[in-house]
């Protein structure tokens, strides 16, 4: 452990000496960074580091509990979301509730109509429930009627299942809405969910700093209920700082190649053909 901290103060000194850093102009070896929802606690430091490296990323929202007693999505954190619009960000669903998919139900018949997920969001105990495919559908666009209305800008035409959990016929209900998910990369999992005792936040910099590669999606959180020491003060500026020093950049999921052909629709204007001639 020793050596994992001497690394971690190394690479930490190294972030603060690069305070402005920038994202290299014409990068064309993009990572691309996501946050999930959560207490919102770090949400200002990470938007401050954010704007520091000229990163645009995707942000995936659920209404989840907030450490001042209210929600990610209520009117408090309204200007704030508004602010990440107007710096360039992506924005996707996370489900209203942060349903964690957790099996199919299939019908008499085989076809799968509901689903059984838990309901866990912060501090909020969890719920067993069953939603239909029509519900959580719902659930998806809920956040977008919430976000319009917050921000004037339409939600992206991704999302993320909670804890990445999905099922071929979750998947085809949430396509049919117009929806596509995004997961993460292997080495994208930064780790901000796991027990800091097991998981300090050294090795998790170290750990990412080493595996990450261009294409990569990554995975953190607006704050974490359980973990003891915070991984976004911590890890996130020397990371950014680390990766750009790779010549790795960041960008937004409307420029992954994959998801790239979903944005076309909402970012180009579609003009009518002409009636035809009589």
């Amino acid at each position: 452990m020793p050596r994992v901290r001497k690394f971690f103060a190394r690479l930490l000194l190294t972030a603060l000496a690069s305070s402005t850093a920038m994202a290299q102009p014409g990068c064309d070896k993009p990572v691309y960074l996501t946050f999930d929802t959560g207490h919102m606690g770090v949400a200002p430091l990470i938007a401050e580091t954010l704007k520091r490296h000229n990163a645009r990323v995707t942000f995936f929202l659920a209404s989840e509990p907030t450490k001042t007693g209210g929600t990610t999505l209520d009117d408090s954190w309204a200007p704030w979301w508004r602010e990440r619009v107007a710096e360039g960000h992506d924005f996707g669903s996370h489900t209203w509730d942060h349903d964690v998919f957790l099996e199919d139900l299939p019908d008499a018949e085989g076809k799968v109509t509901r689903f059984k997920v838990r309901t866990q969001a912060g501090i909020n105990p969890p719920v067993v429930r069953e939603l239909s495919a029509e519900q959580y559908c719902a659930s998806l666009k809920k956040v977008g009627e919430r976000f319009l209305a917050m921000t004037g800008k339409p939600l992206s035409p991704l999302f993320r299942a909670p804890a990445g959990r999905t099922s071929a016929a979750l998947l085809n209900t949430a396509r049919a809405c117009g929806f596509s998910h995004v997961g993460w990369s292997r080495a994208g999992f930064l780790g901000d969910e796991l027990p800091s005792q097991a998981f300090p936040n050294a090795m998790l910099l170290e750990k990412a700093l080493r595996d990450i590669k261009a294409g990569d999606i990554l995975m953190a959180h607006l704050g974490i209920w359980e973990r003891q020491d915070p991984w976004a003060p911590a890890v996130l500026e020397p990371l950014m700082t680390g990766l750009e020093q790779r010549g790795l950049c960041f960008a937004p999921l409307r420029e992954h190649p994959r998801y790239a052909p979903l944005f076309a629709p909402q970012f180009t204007p579609l003009t009518a053909p002409p009636p035809p001639k009589p």
